[in-house]
């Protein structure tokens, strides 16, 4: 009798979730032993943390168990931090313990990556995963609070600096505008004294756009009180706020919060696992295999993709990172029958940012959207994800349908 391979899953991220969830389906129950490592017990739904964040929906309505989407008869799942992967003896190392694999999906998804602005790690806070967005949207209703309770009012306590005008920053943007008016109304504070200022470093914002839609973002933004400064590199953050460069002069801007959603890299884990590791991603192959090592895929955040007469990688997307997870199954799949490896095939269907619960910006199957149409078809997608992984149970359960 043939022995079981065993095959190893990091991270429970969209990538390593659907990975091991397809894996389940289309895998006989003695064909492998499938084991899913995550530091947690839950997966978070990380396209939905702008929303934490601010405090417009409860953290709770964006995680679920792990243990309720995957099959536990055919799939293991380990609690453990992944310390260390060792490609060429095939080891993953943790703090729960050393294991071997014949086959190891890697997809141990995003950190914050501030490019070395000082200051940036421990005077603002960060949109990364769900203690982060516990405690921004604690912070930002005790803010709220401390103006309204204080007799010296300090107009710092509602200011907000947001670095970074790419697509989390917008998102957290169209979800602020909207918590600050739920907390106006809640503690008796006068609105028009909320300060929310955009910094971007970029002369644009949203690059993967058209004006039309940058347009539209930044009119509804700019109508609900946010003030962007854009072609502002921030140089540093400190207990005021931001340091900002404007011209050859530094100029600081006050407030008592600031949020970083100017940019992620991959674990980083990577960089002391893979050679040739570029902000925690690795450059794959076409069927997503780390090179020189045929058995052993990268995927989701740590995964640099460049499709096939292109010289760019792919962004990091939960579409992506999806699509990948399902591929890598399929492959697994083949490796264990003795079959070829398929190259990966991205489909684009569509990228859709939310300016709040009731509009948007978005590009799908090429043409442009916006408003609530735009805003039905983000609910849309996050629907799909939630549906692909956990089934039609687990999208009715967290209130999809």
């Amino acid at each position: 009798m043939a022995e079981i391979k065993k095959v190893i899953v990091l991270g429970a991220g969209y990538a390593g979730l659907q990975t091991v969830t397809k894996l389940q389906k289309i895998l006989p129950a003695d064909e492998a032993e499938i084991t899913l490592i995550d530091k947690d017990d839950y997966h978070y739904e990380s396209v939905l943390l702008h929303e934490a964040s601010a405090g417009t929906v409860n953290y709770e309505d964006i995680i679920y168990p792990i243990e309720s989407v995957i099959n536990q008869e055919r799939v293991k799942f380990l609690k453990g931090e992944v310390v260390k992967v060792d490609p060429h003896a095939k080891v993953v190392e943790t703090n729960n313990g050393r294991f071997n694999y014949d086959i190891l999906v890697v997809g141990l998804g995003f950190v914050s990556e501030t490019f070395g602005i000082k200051g940036m790690l421990d005077h603002a806070f960060q949109i990364e995963n769900i203690q982060t967005a516990r405690k921004l949207s604690r912070h930002i209703e005790d803010k709220f609070a401390n103006y309204a309770s204080s007799k010296e009012k300090d107009p710092k306590d509602l200011a907000f600096l947001v670095g970074g005008a790419g697509f989390t920053g917008i998102e957290f943007l169209g979800e602020l505008t909207a918590r600050v008016d739920e907390l106006s109304n809640k503690y008796g504070v006068d609105r028009d004294k909320v300060k929310i200022t955009c910094v971007e470093a970029a002369p644009t914002m949203l690059p993967m756009f058209d004006d039309e839609l940058v347009n539209y973002a930044v009119n509804y933004l700019e109508e609900r009180g946010v003030e962007f400064k854009i072609g502002t590199p921030i140089v540093g953050a400190n207990e005021k706020g931001f340091l900002v460069k404007v011209g050859d002069e530094e100029q600081q801007l006050e407030a008592n919060t600031s949020v970083w959603t100017a940019g992620v890299r991959g674990s980083k884990i990577m960089d002391n696992s893979f050679e040739g590791v570029k902000r925690g991603r690795l450059v794959v192959n076409q069927d997503l295999t780390a090179p020189g090592f045929n058995e052993t895929f990268v995927i989701g955040d740590v995964s640099a993709y460049i499709p096939e007469g292109e010289e760019r990688p792919l962004p990091t997307t939960a579409q992506i990172a999806m699509q990948q997870g399902e591929s890598v199954a399929k492959n697994v799949k083949n490796i264990l029958n003795g079959q070829p490896k398929e190259p990966f095939n991205y489909v684009n269907r569509g990228t859709v940012c939310s300016l709040g619960a009731h509009d948007g910006v978005g590009i799908v199957y090429g043409r442009n959207i916006v408003g609530k149409k735009a805003a039905f078809m983000k609910k849309v997608i996050d629907t799909r994800s939630i549906f692909k992984i956990g089934g039609i149970g687990l999208a009715f359960k967290k209130g999809k349908f």
